[in-house]
């Protein structure tokens, strides 16, 4: 059974890069019929933030990556690693070092000197002295000292590495905590995890982690290192290119199925195909065809998947949603006019919140630039009142076209051109100069409110 991971730390929030992993570690055990675990990697006692494991949480449930059996603390497993801390230390496979940190700096130092690679020289690996007074000794794995450490890798093929390069790394500091590379490969065997795919700037764990498999007699999982998101200038993605809080993207009317399918072709594709579900991505993701290479942010393509996954969504999805800008349509009795105009035109939903508040709410302003260039004389007043007596005297209005015919004759029996009374007409109505019919816009507000703004307009607009 495939069984695989994603497994965070708790001391900043969820970033795209990260979900980005996690979908890709879920499509391939969910594609496969195995597990997906969500496992936090909290050890790091004084910089972990609760708020941070919350969001964390939060997003999961967002986006919908559902993960199997409870989530996996390891502040909660320090006595487990402790007992193989124990094992390795009984077996002769780990050891207490009793160097100092002037000690170790001094060594690094004179290494530097010498051009060497800084590392620890192995001095307490075979010590059977008395411990030096007043120092508490870090504990280290015996890492082999010839050979080749090969494993081979999903996404970059083989890779080999002499183990000379790999010292004996701490396992457990000096007040007992264990290390990075010593827990995780301890969860990793004991959860069962077969693949493990994550981002390549843990590449070079991957030697250290393979050390403590072989010494604990554990099965190697597969390795997937899966190359960085950059910014288009081609580096390091920041705050300000997207590298933002998962949650943020939800703020700003992103919706989950759209960042899911911006994250899945960052760094993998089938064919020319952009648009995928996610029944898609589970029957045709595979983590071996990842590019090697790394991929671009690229905002305008996460904006045109939004667009489009608002366009194709229900209006009972989208009211729904709306409600988590202070928005409800619910008994709006033409709230599917409203939507069914506005959804096609839009790129976020707090776009489509902003302006579906700006045709539902009374203008509180006017565009200056489109008053200037729409009521130019007393013309234009006198065709607004005009028309306003002709919506009055009119009957029941209720849809678009109920509102474009008695428009149409208005213009025929006045012998207006559309141009004429467009312009002002939108200002009165929405205070701006553009957006969706407004046809549309009378229909969804009604014609005693088309009235009620339309002179509202003329008495401020004439008294500037």
């Amino acid at each position: 059974m495939t069984i695989t991971r994603f497994a965070p730390s708790p001391t900043g929030y969820l970033h795209i890069g990260g979900l980005r992993t996690a979908l890709f570690s879920y499509l391939w055990a969910r594609k496969l019929n195995g597990k997906f675990y969500l496992r936090i990697e909290d050890t790091d006692l004084k910089r972990n933030s609760y708020d941070a494991m919350k969001a964390i949480i939060e997003a999961f449930e967002w986006v919908g990556l559902s993960h199997d059996g409870e989530v996996v603390y390891q502040s909660d497993r320090f006595d487990l690693y402790k007992e193989y801390i124990d094992k390795l230390l009984k077996e002769d496979k780990a050891y207490y070092c009793y160097m100092s940190k002037d000690e170790l700096d001094s060594l690094r130092e004179e290494q530097m000197k010498n051009k060497q690679t800084p590392r620890y020289d192995n001095r307490y690996r075979d010590f059977n002295g008395v411990p030096p007074e007043g120092v508490k000794p870090v504990i280290r794995i015996k890492a082999p000292l010839q050979g080749i450490i090969n494993f081979n890798d999903g996404v970059k093929g083989d890779i080999s590495v002499n183990a000379s390069e790999v010292d004996d790394f701490i396992i457990a500091r000096s007040d007992g905590v264990p290390t990075y590379n010593f827990v995780v490969t301890i969860d990793d065997a004991l959860m069962g995890i077969t693949d493990v795919i994550r981002g390549d700037d843990h590449l070079s764990n991957t030697p250290k982690q393979i050390v403590v498999y072989e010494a604990l007699n554990f099965k190697i999982p597969k390795f997937h290192h899966v190359p960085m998101i950059l910014n288009p200038q081609g580096k390091k993605l920041s705050k300000r290119d997207g590298a933002t809080d998962v949650m943020e993207y939800k703020k700003m009317g992103y919706m989950p199925q759209s960042l899911l399918n911006f994250l899945v072709r960052l760094g993998w594709s089938y064919g020319d195909q952009e648009i995928f579900s996610l029944k898609e991505m589970l029957e045709l993701f595979n983590p071996n065809d990842i590019n090697k290479s790394a991929s671009a942010y690229n905002a305008e393509k996460l904006s045109w998947l939004n667009s489009h996954y608002i366009k194709n969504s229900t209006n009972e999805k989208l009211l729904k949603d709306l409600e988590m800008y202070e928005l409800n349509l619910a008994s709006h009795d033409k709230k599917e006019i409203l939507l069914d105009s506005l959804k096609d035109r839009v790129k976020t939903l707090d776009e489509l919140s902003q302006m579906s508040k700006g045709i539902l709410h009374i203008p509180e302003s006017y565009d200056d630039k489109g008053v200037k260039k729409a009521f130019k004389n007393d013309e234009t007043y006198e065709i607004l009142n005009k028309f306003i007596s002709i919506l009055e005297s009119a009957g029941e209005l209720h849809l678009p076209s109920d509102f474009e015919e008695l428009f149409n004759k208005f213009l025929e029996d006045n012998e207006l051109k559309f141009g004429k009374v467009g312009l002002p007409l939108r200002i009165s109505l929405t205070g701006i100069t553009s957006g969706i019919s407004i046809m549309d816009i009378m229909a969804i507000i009604g014609k005693n409110e088309s009235v009620n703004r339309i002179k509202k307009a003329i008495e401020v607009i004439k008294s500037r």
